[in-house]
């Protein structure tokens, strides 16, 4: 199989490479490597796929010196015409898009950005799908689509029309606008709402890096709404066995759509929506317990109101994608934090 990631370089987008390469399949990596946080983690996770930061161009490929069978191009999504071109040359089979501006709160202060990469990228990748004969899209969605809705857990049968970020809302229109290209081409996709992810090369905007940068440095945490809240936290290693998974299970349509009862998750076009969710929300101070035992020092905390666009909670019913794959993300908490922790001290030399 030949395969095309976005958001290559990223926490999700280079690991999941890792483990396709490692099971024989060519993968094209793309990210336009921004500055939304340090780009030398960027090329930190693209350097153990054999791509050194040196021989790394705009629109022009570079081939890894540790797997004959990848390729990187650093491109911008909402690039138009270098994504009609990429398309037009790649003879991709699957495309798995996890290119997309991340973060909930930096899109409350820069909701442009979100628009072009979320929103016009989006577009670019499913015009590229639908006039080269894609087999498959699996799309990064998030948790966060949920919003407002306090049912749990949450299930993908369930509405998810009040999110409460914009990021949150350009995942929802990509949900959407996958399901007209669905309807209209006939082109099956398949969207995956993570939830919150973490371990090893992980996002430095994301909690378990700020703790455990703030603990090893003797530095307050920033503990929001008091410590009242939950997460259902996600293991890297599952989420990767769930992708690869899923792209491997092309939708069809569902002979028992209901259009007086219409299910979300589902259509009579090849679409479908699955939640990635380890279905154990976790205590943000119990959390916060995991990463003091595993460092061996005790956090020194700030207690905060919730931010704007938060949610009181993230819990996933993972049942749909069980039955799907044969899977369900599973490593425990402590387990996956003291992966993390070490490799968080041997990156940084702490």
């Amino acid at each position: 199989m030949k395969f095309l990631v976005t958001g290559a370089a990223g926490f999700i987008g280079s690991a999941l490479c890792h483990r396709f390469l490692e099971r024989g399949d060519e993968v094209v990596g793309l990210d336009n490597i921004n500055d939304y946080y340090d780009p030398k983690l960027k090329y930190g996770r693209l350097l153990t796929l054999g791509i050194a930061e040196e021989d790394v161009q705009w629109y022009k490929f570079a081939k890894s010196s540790a797997f004959p069978s990848f390729s990187f191009i650093r491109m911008n999504l909402e690039d138009t015409h270098a994504m009609q071109m990429l398309f037009a040359n790649g003879g991709f089979d699957v495309v798995v898009n996890l290119g997309a501006q991340a973060g909930v709160r930096y899109s409350i202060t820069n909701p442009l950005a979100y628009v072009e990469s979320n929103v016009d990228g989006f577009i670019n990748v499913l015009e590229g799908c639908r006039h080269n004969k894609v087999k498959h899209l699996v799309y990064a969605s998030s948790s966060s689509v949920y919003g407002l809705n306090g049912k749990v857990p949450f299930s993908e049968h369930d509405g998810i029309a009040h999110p409460v970020s914009l990021y949150a809302a350009t995942k929802k229109s990509n949900e959407l606008m996958a399901h007209a290209y669905s309807k209209l081409y006939d082109l099956p996709t398949t969207g995956l709402r993570f939830f919150t992810v973490y371990g090893p090369w992980g996002r430095p905007d994301m909690s378990p890096f700020l703790f455990m940068d703030a603990i090893l440095h003797d530095r307050p945490i920033k503990v929001f709404n008091n410590g009242d809240m939950l997460r259902d936290f996600t293991y890297i290693d599952d989420i990767v066995e769930g992708v690869v998974r899923i792209s491997g299970v092309i939708p069809q349509g569902n002979p028992n759509w209901d259009e007086k009862d219409p299910d979300p998750a589902t259509s009579p076009a090849p679409y479908r929506v699955y939640n990635i969710g380890n279905q154990h929300p976790t205590r943000l101070m119990d959390y916060i317990a995991c990463i003091e035992k595993s460092i061996g020092r005790e956090a020194k905390k700030d207690f905060l109101p919730m931010q704007p666009g938060d949610v009181y909670q993230t819990y996933a019913d993972s049942s749909a994608l069980g039955e799907a794959t044969g899977f369900r993300p599973a490593t425990p908490l402590q387990q996956g934090i003291d992966r993390t922790v070490e490799w968080f001290k041997e990156y940084y030399r702490l």
